[in-house]
């Protein structure tokens, strides 16, 4: 019953008493307990509060309250978004015992829907990762693959969803975070809009990239969560104004694809390249005006996304000092050796590479030399994409360079491990929406992933297509 059930599918057991929540929340806990001993998706699994919800749930629909279609539905959280009383580590060391004293916006929002929270999913620390080998807590594996990663740095989350651990999940996306993982096991993964979800009790990364969004088993599912945790939040001073509309009576003969061939280039797997291009025909054939457009400053993304991001991470990171919380150890003389004790005891290798290359290019005699250009170029890569929207509405083209790769065959390379993020990470440098949906399989059987990308606050023109796409593929 729980294989590839959808939002909508469980919405209508438990409306139709079908099944009750509290059946549902157990046959859940039931799978997640059993599947996370072999992919560790997931740092902890609330089952006791879970069934506690759940029932909740059912009493209110025993005395006939009306309740939303997301009412009795388990959801998995990534481990840096903060749910009120439980532990938020972010897959670090250093808030290995920390509990969320407050709750994340997204997670009223989802409180007031009713949904049951069944756990935290494992996370590349601070979210720094294209793998999940970064966490704390051992890696999470890819669920059609157990030698494989799933992905990163919300890999738990999307294992969880693709391992029928859940029913949706939420994860965090930086630079590709939701929907790398989302390809690499199968599943959809939106990265919203800059600003359009709130991120008050998200634990940051890079201030100025980071966005909640959701993960699930189709497009359909992603809309619907996106309609609840999007909309302005007093508490978050960069959330805007925002309501979402579905977009009526779409027609594919009405769109036009934009296909960037710099996407295409060097690097690029050739089954993955092959199963796009037939997806992009497909799309030709089924009436889409497919045209081709430039993108002369793609080639500059990556380098530009790793001076911003690791220097806005060594500016949030200087909060974990071993003094106000978090891990400490209180060796030695002075506040300076607590702070040099913890943080050593606390991060990880990726984070304090991270944290090191961001003080250096934002210290004095290199800020204008590194992080000021990254500036520059960032509004360049903006404007790419601003000038793609008055030919295009969509740009089409690989969410990842390859299939899931085998754990542990990057971790010697940080550089080839940030190149996963090749095609992502444009994304997050101009504030834009983006979504990633399984269009195939390798011969080996791994999911591949196409990545829809559109103009800001048109998430509608995502959702549209992707239902399209899985129509035809």
């Amino acid at each position: 019953m729980l294989k590839n059930l959808t939002i909508k599918k469980a919405s209508a057991l438990l409306k139709n008493k079908q099944i009750s929540a509290l059946e549902l929340a157990r046959a859940y806990l039931e799978v997640a307990l059993a599947k996370n001993q072999k992919l560790n998706a997931c740092l902890e699994i609330f089952a006791r509060s879970a069934e506690k919800q759940a029932r909740k749930i059912d009493d209110l629909r025993v005395v006939g309250e009306s309740l939303p279609d997301l009412a009795g539905l388990p959801i998995i959280l990534k481990d840096n978004i903060l749910l009120y009383g439980q532990i938020a580590s972010a897959g670090s060391k250093i808030l290995k015992n920390f509990r969320a004293p407050y709750s994340a916006t997204v997670i009223k929002k989802l409180k007031r829907q009713g949904v049951i929270f069944l756990g935290r999913a494992n996370m590349d620390e601070f979210a720094m990762g294209s793998s999940t080998e970064n966490s704390a807590f051992g890696v999470t594996k890819n669920p059609h693959d157990l030698t494989r990663v799933a992905g990163g740095s919300s890999g738990g989350s999307a294992a969880a969803v693709a391992a029928d651990m859940t029913v949706f999940a939420l994860g965090s996306d930086t630079g590709g975070s939701i929907r790398q993982p989302a390809a690499f096991c199968g599943v959809v993964g939106l990265k919203p809009t800059y600003g359009t979800v709130s991120r008050y009790g998200l634990m940051a990364m890079a201030s100025s990239l980071d966005q909640i969004g959701p993960l699930t088993k189709t497009v359909a599912d992603a809309e619907m969560v996106f309609q609840v945790i999007s909309g302005q939040d007093r508490l978050d001073s960069t959330s805007i104004a925002y309501e979402y509309k579905p977009l009526r009576n779409f027609n594919l003969k009405n769109i036009k694809i934009g296909i960037v061939p710099e996407y295409f280039g060097q690097g690029l797997d050739a089954e993955v390249a092959a199963t796009v291009k037939k997806l992009i025909k497909r799309l030709g054939q089924a009436g889409a005006e497919i045209v081709e457009i430039k993108m002369p400053h793609f080639k500059y993304s990556l380098a530009c996304y790793y001076l911003i991001m690791p220097s806005e991470i060594s500016s949030n990171l200087a909060r974990y000092d071993g003094i106000r919380f978090g891990l400490s150890r209180r060796r030695g003389q002075g506040v300076w050796d607590i702070f040099a004790a913890s943080r050593q005891a606390g991060f990880g290798d990726e984070a304090k590479r991270r944290i090191v290359l961001g003080t250096y290019a934002l210290s004095a005699g290199y800020y204008d030399a590194y992080y000021l250009q990254a500036q520059k170029a960032r509004r360049l890569i903006a404007q790419d994409f601003k000038d793609a929207w008055s030919k295009v509405d969509i740009v089409l083209g690989p969410t990842t360079p390859s299939t899931a790769f085998k754990i542990g065959e990057n971790t010697s390379d940080p550089l080839q491990m940030y190149l996963e993020d090749i095609y992502t990470v444009p994304v997050n440098l101009a504030g834009v929406p983006a979504l990633s949906l399984p269009v195939g399989r390798d011969k080996k059987g791994l999911p591949i992933g196409a990545h829809l990308v559109a103009n800001h606050f048109t998430e509608n023109k995502l959702f549209a297509l992707g239902k399209e796409i899985e129509k035809i593929i």
